[in-house]
């Protein structure tokens, strides 16, 4: 069972000023080193003791001294205050300088083909900051998730989000290995697709996307059919290059594959655009220094490739 626990308001009021004073046993000399009047940090204290119910400290005219119940204060209060201290030191530091996790969640198809060697140059730029990738298909919630940022292509991403261009815009190909167009022949027009074997994407929502194409600037949306259902675009590659069937996916994702001839693009006449891959995260709060970093990364590897 999680255990649940309030903080009174102003519940940390005064523990600093007790925990000078206890450790001087001084009011003044407490009230030097935190450069504040003595009379403050007296305040202070006697705030402190009022609300604790228990009277702190052991006061005359020549020392001060800890009580029994300032003694059992002091036992617990110093290091959970120094912890406190150290916890600020260390968010501080993130919050000045890049370092620390980064978390970013991209789809798998983004990795072999932008992301390794964009991770590479800056795990070699900044090795104070660590990066996780989290490869799904799924359209999480950053906050939800504990991410820092996204990578998707531009039809998916909220318009709430700051978005920064990673590539141009490109088509989504249709390919078949050689073999399979040997077999079944190559399509010539979009409802030739009818009869063919085409391998098809099942989305993150449970629902199968329909392949999505061009005729002269008229889009065209059509429910396909085959033997194969895959959930990402890598997938439905690899079983395109064994002739299983046509897959529409990423043209960047099967240019290696066309050089070499393991795929054969058809139907680009008719092939449909995307508005590219974008980075993406929150604009409504402060971006922290290494996002800062990543995204003036990404700008100046996107400007160094033009």
């Amino acid at each position: 069972m999680k255990q649940s626990f309030t903080v009174r308001q102003g519940a940390l009021d005064g523990v600093e000023a007790f925990l000078a004073v206890a450790q001087h046993r001084s009011f003044r000399r407490a009230a030097a080193e935190l450069g504040v009047t003595p009379s403050a940090i007296s305040q202070a204290v006697r705030a402190l003791e009022a609300r604790l119910g228990a009277v702190l400290f052991i006061r005359t005219t020549r020392s001060v001294g800890l009580t029994d119940a300032g003694e059992r204060f002091l036992a617990r209060a110093r290091p959970a205050f120094e912890e406190l201290v150290a916890a600020s030191g260390a968010a501080r530091e993130l919050g000045q300088k890049p370092a620390g996790l980064l978390r970013l969640t991209v789809p798998r198809s983004v990795v072999p083909i932008l992301l390794e060697p964009l991770i590479a140059s800056f795990c070699k730029a900044y090795p104070e900051i660590e990066v996780e990738l989290a490869a799904s298909e799924e359209l999480v919630d950053l906050a939800a998730g504990g991410f820092d940022a996204g990578i998707r292509m531009g039809q998916f991403i909220n318009p709430d989000m700051v978005a920064v261009r990673l590539t141009k815009p490109f088509p989504f190909a249709i390919v078949g290995s050689p073999d399979y167009l040997a077999r079944r022949g190559r399509p010539k027009r979009p409802d030739d697709l009818r009869v063919h074997a085409c391998l098809r994407l099942r989305r993150s929502n449970g629902g199968l996307a329909p392949w999505s194409l061009n005729d002269n600037g008229r889009s065209i949306e059509l429910a396909v059919s085959g033997s194969f259902i895959g959930h990402d675009f890598p997938t439905l590659v690899g079983a395109a290059v064994e002739g299983v069937g046509l897959a529409q996916v990423p043209a960047p994702l099967i240019s290696g594959a066309v050089k070499e001839k393991k795929l054969v693009r058809v139907l680009d006449a008719f092939a449909s655009t995307t508005p590219g891959v974008f980075l993406y995260y929150p604009g409504h709060r402060q971006i922290m220094p290494k996002l800062r970093a990543f995204i003036d990364h990404v700008k100046s590897r996107s400007v160094a490739a033009r």
